[in-house]
């Protein structure tokens, strides 16, 4: 599909600023930034390095602020805002914009002549680079380019005050180094001269950062100002790179990026036969979920591989790996990628239970890193969906030690009071303080939607991981019988969730108030996965209830309107809006499960793949290409959240593939 903009989007600034480009390079770097080339999140970078790879993200340049002398006239190709507004307005001169690929694209008009730019990261390379052209001239051109650096984490801001880097000419370009002990970086270009500089701009004011309740307020050091008079055809290319020694030829360096992408969708194309008759959109997202695929280093052995949850902020997850690694790679073709996720978390496996998530700052997993009931069980389904597809024993063979020692656990009990009932075979999770499902937002102490007891959707993947581990038990040639009866006493168990009154299940059994009738979406993991423990009629009508009532275009309502707790908008300071995030807004990964659901209930391919259709106009909208984090729950159901989500990506990915 053709995600291009012209004018009347491009030189709107309240349209141009809402959409968002991102590029990544596989270590967890990346580079980010809006349409209108305006800051609004501190978040957005051209080079921004994963300094601990995949995490350690380090704003080195934040941008190129770009002049063009043409024709004895300047044309600032740049916007910028400040606490007074904004000034310049560049965007005025933006006559195009495209996603070509996975590669931003714009064309500036100033007066006949025409530049193009175009902005890369380098695959496995903490390298980004930005590509301009003068397609169209009578006369040549003269760029003049202010680079924008830092150096803090990517959550944070600078307030420069007497900050002192150091900024040294080198070969093609400047070598910047923060301050004794930072890691440098460099900006070079081959052909154009560098004026280095040493100049704070103060008070950048960051309008999304503002919306969120945080700090608006962001320096900048400009470092050096480049300079290239270019005639008509000609080019040149910035590089900005944590790395001394770089490809300065962009041309070819554009071209290895381009075959990067064309590799990738030839992948998936020899994995899906029939994705010829796909729409264009399906191709979108197979190139967005390349984005969230990252190396993890292991010690002693070759990098491992994880997800990076969502960007800008999210770091790599373990609910959030397992859930979406079926999409990401499986249905991408690249189940090498699936096996190298699945073997990288084994050896984090403790008690039983994957770690939640990784420390940002790269230390050493704690017990409280451990706070997630439910993403050992996707580990289950991820293990059997890479089976599945691949046929491949042996990993199987490796990991099934872990997944016996983790059903142990989980019988006699582990961390969080996680443990079987023996009376009716359901598992219990849950303390004071601590949130364990995936509805898993918190306030300081104040835990939002804490769901103490036997969750409805932790429960149908318990079954789903006892019939998964009998089934693999009889593939190696091993007894099964022991987790038969446990999958058979537990889906006894699971016909307590069904409230007859209300017609759907009970969110969640045995909590502090008893048994919670709250309508929400987990219900549909009961229908959507490849086990379910319920039989047609009960899965239809939970489908038909949340069809009807928590539908909400681009992905599902976490709760009921009109519930007690029920807010529609999701906005304001940290507080507003993590007590709206499972309270209302919608996600865009229950999509995909409802549309699997949808087929599982009724059978019907093509009224499953309908409720994705919103998907393909949203691809212009935010996260350009890619699919955001979360939605208002009411119309405009408008985007929120991380503008790029893995688990949105992989999870309608899936859901296009098995209705196709």
């Amino acid at each position: 599909m053709d995600i291009a903009f012209g004018r009347e989007v491009c030189c709107d600034l309240p349209s141009a600023q809402k959409r968002e480009w991102l590029v990544t390079n596989g270590l967890g770097s990346y580079a980010c930034g809006t349409v209108a080339g305006l800051l609004t999140r501190g978040y957005h970078g051209l080079l921004i390095t994963a300094l601990k790879p995949p995490l350690g993200q380090t704003l080195q340049v934040a941008k190129l602020d770009e002049t063009a002398q043409y024709d004895g006239r300047s044309y600032p190709l740049f916007a910028n805002r400040w606490i007074d507004g904004v000034n310049p307005e560049g965007q005025v001169h933006i006559e195009r914009f495209s996603l070509d690929g996975a590669i931003p694209h714009w064309r500036f008009a100033c007066a006949d002549a025409l530049v193009a730019k175009q902005i890369w990261m380098q695959p496995g390379a903490n390298t980004t680079y930005v590509r301009y052209r003068l397609l169209r001239a009578t006369q040549p051109l003269t760029l003049s380019l202010k680079v924008l650096v830092n150096y803090r984490n990517h959550h944070g801001r600078t307030r420069a005050g007497n900050w002192q880097m150091d900024i040294q000419p080198v070969a093609d370009g400047i070598r910047v180094k923060a301050f004794d002990g930072a890691a440098p970086f460099w900006v070079k270009a081959a052909g154009a001269v560098f004026i280095p500089s040493h100049y704070w701009y103060r008070q950048f004011f960051l309008s999304a950062e503002h919306e969120r309740g945080l700090e608006p307020l962001d320096d900048h050091l400009c470092a050096a100002t480049i300079e290239c008079t270019l005639q008509p055809g000609q080019e040149l290319t910035i590089v900005a790179s944590a790395e001394s020694e770089v490809n300065l030829d962009g041309p070819q360096c554009l071209a290895e990026r381009i075959t990067y992408e064309q590799n990738l969708l030839q992948a998936w194309k020899s994995a899906a036969p029939d994705s010829g008759a796909d729409p264009d959109w399906v191709a979108r997202l197979v190139l967005a979920a390349d984005q969230f695929i990252v190396e993890r280093p292991l010690p002693g052995t070759a990098p491992g591989k994880t997800v990076i949850a969502g960007y800008p902020w999210f770091s790599d997850w373990g609910r959030d790996t397992m859930i979406a690694l079926s999409g990401l790679t499986l249905a991408t073709g690249r189940p090498q990628v699936a096996e190298a996720i699945l073997r990288t978390f084994a050896p984090f496996v403790s008690r039983g239970m994957l770690p939640n998530r990784f420390p940002d700052d790269g230390s050493p997993l704690g017990e409280g890193d451990y706070n997630t009931v439910d993403a050992t069980l996707w580990y289950f389904e991820a293990i059997r969906a890479y089976t599945q597809s691949t046929g491949d024993e042996r990993l199987l063979s490796d990991l099934f030690p872990i997944l016996a020692d983790t059903v142990d656990w989980h019988r006699r009990g582990t961390r969080f009071h996680i443990r079987q009932d023996p009376l009716d075979g359901l598992l219990y999770a849950g303390e004071h303080g601590v949130q364990l499902t995936w509805m898993d937002a918190k306030v300081g102490d104040w835990v939002v939607t804490p769901r103490i007891g036997k969750s409805v959707e932790v429960n149908a993947l318990w079954y789903h991981a006892l019939c998964t581990m009998a089934d693999f038990a009889r593939q190696l040639g091993r007894s099964a019988s022991e987790y038969d009866a446990m999958a058979k006493r537990t889906r006894r168990g699971f016909e307590r969730f069904w409230n007859p009154g209300a017609g759907y299940c009970f969110d969640v059994l045995e909590g502090p108030g008893g048994d919670d009738p709250t309508l929400r979406p987990n219900q549909l993991l009961a229908v959507s996965l490849p086990n379910s423990p319920l039989g047609n009629g009960y899965q239809r009508a939970i489908v038909d209830v949340c069809g009807r009532t928590l539908l909400a275009g681009c992905g599902l309502r976490s709760l009921a309107p009109g519930s007690l707790f029920y807010q529609g908008r999701y906005g304001g300071d940290p507080r507003s809006r993590d007590g709206a995030y499972h309270q209302g807004t919608a996600w865009g990964w229950l999509l995909g499960v409802f549309v699997q659901a949808h087929l599982r209930a009724y059978g019907d391919r093509a009224q499953a793949r309908g409720f994705l259709e919103p998907i393909a106009d949203h691809l212009r909208d935010a996260g350009l290409g890619t699919v955001s984090e979360i939605f208002d729950g009411e119309a405009p159901m408008t985007p929120k959240g991380c503008i790029a989500q893995a688990w949105s990506v992989a999870e309608i990915l899936c859901a296009w593939q098995r209705s196709r």
